[in-house]
């Protein structure tokens, strides 16, 4: 019989080669796998995908990973919370703000005129000047804007201690934030109150309380400010109007004279104020007038 393979044979004997080859290269594969390390794979995998959670896919896998949150609990709608407002005077370093510091400059620009008028010197010496003004003829000269303007630096030279102990005290303490408003208020208004005093009559005082019905204060001191504002613009008249006489006196002797001339020359047509006005704006100038008026205002608060 002869060794050689038949035809028909040859296909089993390659499917069988080919399979065995196969089998071997898989368990070549397998041992590799089986020794390789691997413990350092698994970090390369976490390092990897940690980039990936961190980020805003992370809260959306970790909520679903959780389960849903439990809802929130409804309130009982007959507790509601009261709203409130909070106003901060001061700011953060203690100061007052800055919005409180205009709302005040503003405030204080829209009584300013009130003050001046009734807490001050002003109204003694806008009232002489008028006077002085109405003695010597003159309608419009010096005008109304010339007198408030020199009334109101007067009344600035006089009131000038005043308003530096008031700003020492008051403006500059409550600004630093080291006092409250109405520790500056209290402590502002007592030198006010000191120079409205020492120019206020205690008759003027007596009046305006029997005027309000309440008794007389046992001590000037513990006069309040409604009554002593009041008392002082009325003895502030009563000494202008005293200046105002001293002041017409000699205008007056000039005007009586002038006319008794004119009426011993018949020259009843001319007027005597115009004759005269002349004759007292010389004497005015003579005497320095303005200077006599001025030093005498001044002095009355001395």
């Amino acid at each position: 019989m002869s060794t050689t393979t038949a035809p028909h044979h040859r296909p089993r004997a390659l499917a069988r080669a080919t399979a065995a080859a196969l089998l071997g290269l898989g368990l070549l594969l397998g041992g590799a796998v089986a020794t390789a390390p691997t413990a350092s794979a698994a970090p390369a995998a976490v390092v990897t995908a940690a980039p990936v959670l961190a980020g805003p896919l992370a809260g959306a896998l970790t909520g679903a990973l959780t389960g849903p949150v439990a809802p929130t609990p409804p309130t009982d709608p007959s507790v509601q919370a009261v709203p409130g407002v909070t106003v901060d005077v001061n700011g953060v370093d203690g100061k007052p703000s800055s919005t409180v510091t205009l709302i005040l400059a503003i405030t204080v620009l829209a009584v300013a005129p009130a003050v001046l008028l009734m807490m001050t010197a002003f109204t003694k010496i806008i009232v002489v000047l008028s006077i002085t003004r109405n003695a010597l003829g003159l309608a419009s000269a010096p005008p109304n804007q010339v007198l408030a303007g020199l009334a109101l630096f007067l009344t600035l030279f006089i009131m000038g201690p005043v308003i530096s102990e008031v700003n020492e005290t008051a403006v500059q303490p409550f600004l630093d934030g080291s006092i409250t408003q109405a520790q500056a208020f209290e402590t502002g208004a007592e030198p006010v109150r000191e120079f409205m005093l020492g120019q206020t009559r205690p008759e003027d005082l007596a009046l305006i309380s029997r005027a309000a019905d309440q008794p007389n204060p046992s001590t000037r001191d513990e006069t309040p400010l409604l009554t002593l504002v009041p008392a002082f613009v009325l003895s502030e008249l009563r000494a202008a109007f005293i200046i105002g006489f001293v002041i017409f006196v000699p205008f007056l002797v000039i005007d009586v004279v002038v006319s008794g001339s004119l009426m011993a020359m018949g020259m009843m047509m001319l007027p005597p104020v115009t004759v005269s006005l002349p004759f007292k704006l010389l004497l005015f100038v003579l005497v320095d007038g303005w200077g006599l008026i001025i030093t005498a205002l001044v002095g009355s608060y001395s």
